[in-house]
């Protein structure tokens, strides 16, 4: 923000703005798909198969997704054996595995949480309208 006389005048943050990459980040680990796959390959590779059974209610379009985008991001290796049919793994990086543990507390967290949030909701959703 510069500021002319007495009139803010506010530029637009483009793209590479830092403040920019960081939620640009932070949309990409905060992802409810993105945190479930990480979750899942802090303990090893996987492949997707055993992916996609494991995360209950992910279509394969959209574990597809995750998975290349978490790949773009250099924190998941995708390596491909060539066997018939071809068989794919997903693994963390050394920066994805950086993550993981982090990923993994807020999961615990959620896990711990949950019926409180449950019974949060529940009793401001039966409150009279505001």
């Amino acid at each position: 923000m510069t500021s002319v006389g007495h009139t803010d005048v506010r530029k637009p943050i483009g793209e590479d703005h830092p403040v920019c990459q960081l939620r640009d980040i932070l949309d990409r680990v905060g992802d409810k798909w993105s945190v479930l796959v990480m979750n899942l390959l802090g303990s090893g590779p996987k492949r997707y198969s055993e992916l996609q059974r494991s995360i209950d209610g992910i279509s394969q379009r959209m574990l597809t997704l995750t998975l290349r985008s978490l790949e773009r991001d250099g924190l998941v290796n995708r390596t491909v054996t060539p066997t018939s049919p071809p068989r794919v793994d997903y693994a963390l990086t050394e920066v994805g595995q950086t993550l993981s543990s982090q990923v993994s507390t807020l999961i615990q967290w959620a896990d711990d949480h949950r019926e409180y949030v449950a019974r949060s909701r529940h009793r401001y959703d039966t409150i009279p309208a505001r």
